[in-house]
């Protein structure tokens, strides 16, 4: 059962933001669940089609980019271009490993707009920040509109890597903590090599 909910578009000069109770839910390019006047404006209107455009170029400029500099990365011996190319690399691998798979926190249906979504944040969790169990192909709107959408993150997840690799990332979540992570160009390095590997099987 859908709930009612009011519509939270503000911006009525544009043509969305009706402020009624609507059972309209509509999913756009991964952007979740929204009120139909906003997932009309967005498709219908001029104004719509370019922020719809912008978000989307926005989502893959990362991926277009990589290549270029992905040479020049890996000889380098700056540990932020390594950290950089090291998150590419690897947040490329998961969009290629979730391909078709439903956003891990809401379910909507696998778009090409879909971001490696991390459970345990990269900015709180550093030694998780590359850990493959804990990004998952996860919808910009979860995302970014709803900073991972966490509690349905952790539903989802056990049921996405198991429960037994699922209680390990919990206890390495908890002990992150007491552990301060000291990344260098050799282990980015490595991961970024451990990872290709996996592309190529």
């Amino acid at each position: 059962m859908i709930k009612e909910k009011p519509c939270k578009g503000q911006n009525k000069a544009l043509g969305h933001g009706c402020g009624i109770m609507t059972k309209v839910e509509n999913r756009i390019h991964g952007l979740g669940k929204m009120c139909g006047c906003y997932s009309d404006w967005l498709l219908n209107s001029e104004n719509g089609k370019i922020k719809m455009a912008k978000s989307i170029i926005q989502v893959q400029k990362p991926r277009v980019e990589f290549e270029r500099f992905e040479k020049d990365y890996n000889d380098s011996n700056d540990l932020k271009k390594a950290k950089t190319v090291t998150k590419v690399v690897v947040h490329s691998y998961i969009r290629k490993r979730d391909k078709g798979k439903p956003c891990i926190s809401c379910g909507c249906d696998w778009n090409d707009t879909f971001e490696a979504g991390h459970h345990y944040k990269s900015e709180t969790f550093e030694t998780l920040k590359y850990n493959l169990d804990n990004i998952n192909g996860q919808c910009f709107y979860c995302n970014n509109r709803l900073e991972g959408n966490f509690e349905y993150y952790a539903l989802n997840l056990p049921k996405r890597i198991g429960l037994e690799r699922y209680n390990e990332l919990v206890r390495l979540a908890s002990i992150d903590k007491h552990f301060e992570k000291v990344w260098n160009v050799e282990n980015l390095k490595e991961i970024r090599n451990q990872v290709k590997l996996l592309k190529c099987n």
